[in-house]
């Protein structure tokens, strides 16, 4: 009986109850949109991360990147790609020798990381092959070749064919200085990325760090780093535990260890998802409050005849409770269902922030940005509106059981 008498009330007034599905729909489908904003952002500068050169999984001697000691090596490179390559999930996997250096040209002179990588790994791991703006990613037959990044080749006025000097220190501690012709340059959108990073075919300089030394390491097996592309980003922890127990001794990263920025914006990102979605729902509970208070007023004289023909306060509250809850049940479908194509559009179109273009490419963000979600937000949102609509149901609720009959009855 209750149900039905909950649900007639409700669509006593439609326009009022339209305006208010409307108003509920709308918040789910803003606060959908814009947590599917915030996720993209945080996935496009991680993916960012990982595409440049980061990977999925980082393998280093231990200590190796807090000063960049050449002396910590990791185990002869032949030895380490056959143990690589029985993980599973792997997809792809670069090794590289990383100094950190200084190139120059006539022009100035940055600090810059000089990766050493093989061409044919490194294009399976990195984008960077695919980021080339100008230029060949490693041309055959090229010796002492170098892909710099946009923003280094304008700060040092660089051009395709352009010679430039890169230093930096040799195993043996003395510092080394050669010159490189650059052969390609490469935009990731990350400035800081693009300005501070350069690289060279690791047999280069792994000659160059050893030209001077007195040491009996092979060329080939000099090794410092392991960059790895899994299958499944989700089986990062997975298989950094296998690595683990593969190669005792080593330091095994994940990506977000790697670069600790990623894990915080990762987490930063979803309170700023919450944070859209108590403010949204805190709009609605007012909304909802306001216009089911009004629709109490309006029936005291209805309400009051109610009670006085036997009607407990028990059943006069869960009626008002529930055509509030009603009102979300209808509502609450209509914003899934617009939250959805939304995202569903963007994530397969996205949207062009080229505007800001200049203050994103700061913080290694795309200029394309595609919305994404995760599944289980679809069903937060559901009971976040359920309980939202309790919420606001309360006081209305408790107003009408506050009603004397006979008042209520002479109240027109």
């Amino acid at each position: 009986m209750i149900p039905i008498m909950a649900w007639r009330n409700v669509w006593r007034s439609p326009t009022r109850s339209w305006v208010v599905i409307s108003a509920i729909a709308l918040g789910i489908w803003a606060a959908l949109s814009l947590t599917g904003f915030a996720t993209g952002m945080m996935k496009s500068y991680v993916n960012s991360a990982i595409e440049n050169s980061v990977g999925h999984l980082q393998i280093h001697a231990p200590g190796f990147t807090e000063e960049y000691d050449l002396q910590k090596q990791l185990p002869p490179a032949s030895e380490l790609s056959t143990q690589l390559e029985t993980l599973p999930q792997l997809q792809a996997y670069s090794m590289r020798t990383v100094v950190s250096g200084m190139a120059s040209s006539s022009q100035g002179a940055r600090g810059v990381m000089v990766k050493g990588v093989e061409p044919e790994q490194e294009a399976a791991v990195s984008a960077i092959a695919e980021k080339l703006v100008e230029g060949e990613f490693f041309p055959e037959m090229r010796g002492n070749a170098v892909l710099i990044g946009q923003e280094l080749a304008e700060k040092l006025n660089l051009k395709l064919r352009s010679k430039m000097v890169l230093t930096f220190q040799g195993l043996d501690r003395e510092i080394t200085a050669a010159a490189f012709r650059v052969v390609g340059i490469f935009d990731t959108g990350n400035t800081p990325f693009d300005g501070g990073t350069v690289f060279v075919e690791r047999e280069d300089l792994n000659r160059l760090i050893i030209a001077q030394a007195d040491t009996t390491t092979v060329q080939s097996d000099l090794v410092y780093e392991a960059a790895l592309l899994l299958n499944d980003v989700n089986k990062v922890d997975t298989v950094a535990a296998l690595l683990e127990t593969a190669l005792p001794g080593q330091e095994v990263k994940t990506y977000r260890e790697v670069s600790p920025d990623l894990e915080l914006y990762e987490s930063q990102i979803q309170n700023v998802s919450m944070i859209y979605l108590v403010v949204i729902l805190l709009a609605l509970v007012f909304g909802i409050i306001n216009t089911m208070l009004m629709a109490v007023l309006e029936r005291i004289k209805e309400l009051g005849m109610l009670m006085a023909i036997g009607m407990n306060k028990l059943r006069v509250f869960s009626m008002i409770v529930l055509e509030t809850i009603l009102l979300g049940i209808v509502a609450t479908p209509i914003g899934l269902l617009l939250g959805y194509l939304t995202i569903n559009y963007v994530r397969e179109n996205g949207i062009n922030m080229s505007a800001y273009s200049e203050g994103m490419a700061s913080y290694g963000l795309s200029q394309i940005i595609y919305f994404d979600v995760e599944p289980g937000v679809y069903s937060q949102m559901a009971i976040g509106v359920f309980l939202t609509a309790i919420l606001a149901a309360i006081y209305p609720a408790l107003k009408a059981i506050r009603l004397k009959p006979v008042d209520a009855l002479h109240s027109f």
